[in-house]
């Protein structure tokens, strides 16, 4: 099968989804000439044109409030917010409005809105440009959440995601975009609520979002070769959650590690374990254990980024001390 990077493969499914539908059409910053921030639209000006490929002011609020003005009229919008971290000047216009339209009056509207937005650290560009913030929209009823890892999923998922009819928020990371792996070239879908087993193992169980789902994988790697198998689970969607993957695979490991990039206050890994604990409690044959960034403003250091987030060292430090107790 051919290999593309995750940024193609996003690029791939927009025009995928263009071709299938005059009503969709993608607006943002800079994601014309320039061809966005992370350039995965580079090229679909060209192709599209201004009416379908829409530059906007700098201005987040403006960009996601006309995006559902535009949902609300029947197209199919896809708005990019550069960082993740300047969605905070739309939170608004998402959690008050795109959130709620459709609970206030159902059967009347519809909201099928994709934003796509970016998180992570690996830049060194400091705590306004490289925070996770997928929790925040994890808490808020009417949003669902999705958190692809590999060019495959991305692609299948957001074709997925600009087929629903709810808003969406599509949340990539800066350190996924030139990592390639195998896509068909025949059309698929992934559907939203389905995780991934993305390596199978008998000895802990490790739940990983987004990149840390490849430094989990190198790190699963180098266990192997003391005879310590690792299952990994990739949620793939925070809303909708996969339960059952996540409750069937610490049923047959009894042990749970729970990593993301973002703080570990208020984290998503937080609502796993929960979980876990509400379901399988009865099958753990130790505590779940978390690992994830702390609880500080992310340094404008590109050097002091990788004591920031979990790396492959930190989960083979981890998973040793939790096999131990």
């Amino acid at each position: 099968m051919r290999k593309i990077t995750y940024k193609e493969a996003l690029r791939e499914a927009m025009i995928e989804e263009m071709d299938r539908d005059d009503k969709v059409f993608i607006m943002g910053e800079d994601i014309g000439v320039y061809g966005g921030s992370f350039k995965v639209t580079l090229g679909l000006l060209e192709k599209y044109g201004p009416n379908r490929i829409i530059d906007t002011p700098i201005s987040e609020n403006a960009i996601v409030g006309s995006a559902i003005g535009a949902a609300l009229h029947g197209m199919r919008p896809i708005a990019e917010i550069s960082f993740i971290d300047f969605i905070t000047l739309a939170m608004d216009q998402i959690v008050n409005e795109a959130a709620k339209i459709t609970a206030f009056s159902p059967d009347l509207y519809e909201i099928p809105l994709v934003v796509r937005t970016q998180c992570g650290t690996g830049r060194g560009i400091g705590g306004q440009h490289e925070q996770c913030l997928e929790a925040w929209f994890v808490h808020t009823p009417g949003l669902k959440v999705v958190m692809p890892s590999t060019p495959y999923d991305a692609k299948g998922l957001l074709k997925t995601s600009i087929r629903d009819n709810e808003p969406i928020i599509f949340i990539e990371n800066k350190k996924l975009y030139s990592i390639e792996g195998e896509v068909p070239e025949e059309e698929y879908l992934i559907p939203l609520g389905k995780g991934d087993i993305k390596r199978e193992g008998k000895d802990l169980t490790i739940i990983s979002t987004s990149y840390m789902v490849h430094e989990s994988m190198k790190a699963a790697e180098i266990l192997e070769e003391d005879g310590i198998s690792i299952e990994i689970i990739d949620p793939r969607t925070l809303v909708p959650l996969d339960y059952d993957i996540i409750l069937n695979s610490v049923k047959k490991t009894g042990k749970v590690l729970i990593i993301h990039e973002a703080v570990q206050r208020g984290g998503i890994g937080g609502e796993i374990s929960a979980i876990i604990s509400e379901n399988a409690f009865n099958y753990l044959t130790s505590p779940i254990y978390r690992l994830a960034a702390p609880n500080i403003v992310i340094p404008a250091n590109y050097h002091l980024d990788e004591y920031c987030v979990p790396r492959v060292k930190d989960i083979i430090g981890k998973v040793r001390e939790i096999l131990k107790k």
